[in-house]
């Protein structure tokens, strides 16, 4: 990796960097990766928006809030499990602030059990808050929200580890399926298919970004006994996975724009393909070179984002044809 690459990443946070500030605990959360989320929500608003719904702004900025949360609390207990098992001690080829955690606790600047705290904390926090938006909303967010905390904290935590099994890639599209359906419930007041169908190739690149990043942390997964899917299948035949991962997504993005489950604009999110597809290339010649691996992963968050941020703004502002799944 040249210098001039390395050098255009963030150094790893050391407790100098924050002293007692309270910035150490937001930068526990990697906030960087939470806007992923808020375009899920955004995902879910535009479905409601859709449908008739007059969009309510509190419970719809409490319903972003709370999202955010339970991803930020998901995302201190992964690190405090990858504590655990060691598996983010002995990551020399991470690539720092895309895998291998936040290193917060690997360089000292929370303790183990303080982000333990921490990160249960925050998933605690999310259900006074849930409770009234189910009392506002319909009983059917508890299910919702009740799924949502389950996945947060058995994709990393015993004695589940869905991730750790070779499920993180399930559970990630499933967490962000929650995420638009709940965001829409919250607004809707009752389910519909439409959440569903505008947030599966969504939640699919989403998963796509959990998928390439295992890569790099091949090795010390596997020393940690972490059995991810990338992990049991080996680099050589992982890289595919990729591919197959992202064409799914825009396949099946494509078929409901076909069969008029969304609107024809919504055809416009596919292009993020050209984000995508150069991602899965450059796999596929350096799944064992993992510093090579940056420009694919940047891609792939772009792709994400950019796709789900497409999907709410032609669901939400596109021409008022008919839509099946309503």
């Amino acid at each position: 990796m040249s210098e001039a690459r390395r050098l255009a990443r963030p150094a790893e946070p050391q407790p100098q960097d924050f002293g007692s500030s309270p910035r150490r605990w937001f930068a526990a959360t990697r906030p960087a990766f939470l806007t992923i989320t808020l375009v899920g929500c955004l995902i879910g608003l535009a479905t409601a928006h859709r449908a008739g719904v007059r969009l309510d702004p509190l419970t719809a900025a409490l319903t972003i809030l709370l999202a955010l949360l339970v991803h930020a609390g998901a995302n201190v207990v992964n690190d405090v499990c990858d504590a655990d098992n060691g598996s983010d001690d002995a990551n020399l080829s991470r690539l720092y602030p895309f895998t291998g955690g936040s290193r917060m606790i690997q360089n000292g600047v929370l303790g183990r059990d303080q982000a333990a705290r921490f990160g249960g904390a925050l998933l605690l926090a999310v259900i006074p808050a849930g409770l009234w938006l189910v009392w506002h909303s319909g009983a059917g967010l508890l299910a919702i929200g009740a799924a949502g905390l389950v996945v947060a904290w058995t994709y990393s935590a015993p004695p589940l580890r869905l991730m750790s099994r070779g499920l993180g890639e399930l559970a990630i599209v499933a967490g962000w399926l929650l995420v638009v359906v709940g965001a829409d419930y919250v607004q809707r007041g009752g389910f519909a298919g439409l959440p569903t169908v505008a947030g599966l190739s969504f939640a699919m690149l989403v998963a796509a970004l959990l998928y390439i990043n295992q890569f790099p942390d091949h090795d010390a997964d596997a020393a940690a006994g972490k059995r991810t899917l990338v992990v049991r299948l080996g680099t050589g035949n992982a890289r595919w996975g990729y591919l197959l991962l992202v064409l799914a997504a825009y396949g099946w993005l494509i078929l409901q724009v076909g069969r008029g489950a969304l609107p024809q604009a919504s055809a416009a999110a596919a292009f993020t393909a050209l984000l995508s597809l150069p991602a899965g290339r450059t796999l596929l010649s350096h799944a064992d070179t993992p510093a090579e691996l940056v420009p694919a992963i940047r891609q792939t968050i772009l792709a994400a984002h950019i796709h789900g941020l497409l999907l709410a703004g032609t669901i939400a502002f596109g021409h008022a044809g008919e839509l099946y799944p309503q």
